[in-house]
């Protein structure tokens, strides 16, 4: 059974950047066919996907947040990190990871998800 875990500050300031790691268990995240994303939802708000890092690790972003995201990886540990850079309060969400199993922007899409970590971006 995977599981998803994700960890990093609660807390960011405006115009700082929020890094965010998933550590995976139970399945590597060089696995064929899997891919790994970051989801977030505002408070109020819908899932909005923002990005995710193939098993190959090619990446593929939200063109509304591409500018300013990066999601690398570290195979030596099983995780993944989220970097967003130049943040506003309305980058303020509950982030998760989560896995699937194609190559989807498509929040429901995915199958494996974290429980979720709440950042959020003070004035």
């Amino acid at each position: 059974q995977v599981q998803l875990q994700e960890s990093g500050p609660g807390l960011v300031k405006a115009s700082q950047t929020l890094s965010l790691t998933c550590t995976v268990s139970g399945g590597s995240i060089t696995t064929n066919y899997y891919y790994w994303s970051w989801i977030r939802q505002p408070p109020g708000k819908g899932l909005e996907w923002i990005g995710y890092i193939a098993y190959t690790g090619s990446t593929h972003y939200s063109p509304s947040l591409k500018s300013r995201t990066s999601i690398s990886r570290d195979t030596s540990k099983n995780q993944f990190t989220l970097q967003l850079s130049s943040v506003t309060p309305e980058d303020t969400a509950v982030y998760y990871c989560a896995r699937g199993p194609r190559p989807s922007t498509t929040p429901r899409e995915y199958d494996y998800w974290g429980q979720g970590t709440q950042v959020t971006v003070s004035s």
